[in-house]
């Protein structure tokens, strides 16, 4: 398997790690969006939220929420953008699961990139008794 990420956690490539425990690497994104911008990775490779196992996917965001307070505590942002996306049409371009933790300090420049419409009630409805049929 050629993954950048698995790569990374094996230490076959260089990365700038910043916190890692058994289960869990966190590394700066080369990609820097702002200063901090983080990247935290289960190290046994799944795909996407569909492939992660319900143990990795709950490792991975306990060490979210511990590199958030490292980001909050060492780099001092006044805001988290915490993102994730599965599948090329979501904008993923590592097909290695990982989540985005993007500390935002104000006048940064970073902007969100989408824009929505409210759906209707009924629209809304009708997904929801989607989501919940038997």
């Amino acid at each position: 398997m050629d993954c950048t990420f698995c790569r990374i956690v094996e230490g076959l490539l260089p990365a700038w790690r910043v916190y890692e425990d058994e289960h869990t690497v966190a590394f700066l994104d080369k990609g820097q969006v702002t200063r901090g911008h983080t990247l935290v990775v289960p190290r046994r490779h799944a795909e996407d939220i569909w492939v992660l196992s319900e143990e990795d996917a709950g490792a991975v965001m306990q060490s979210v929420h511990r590199v958030a307070r490292l980001l909050r505590d060492r780099l001092g942002p006044i805001g988290l953008n915490v993102t994730q996306a599965n599948g090329r049409a979501a904008w993923q371009e590592v097909f290695h699961y990982h989540v985005h933790l993007i500390p935002r300090y104000g006048n940064d420049q970073f902007r969100p990139p989408w824009r929505s419409t409210s759906p209707s009630e009924d629209q809304l409805t009708g997904v929801q008794e989607q989501l919940l049929q038997k």
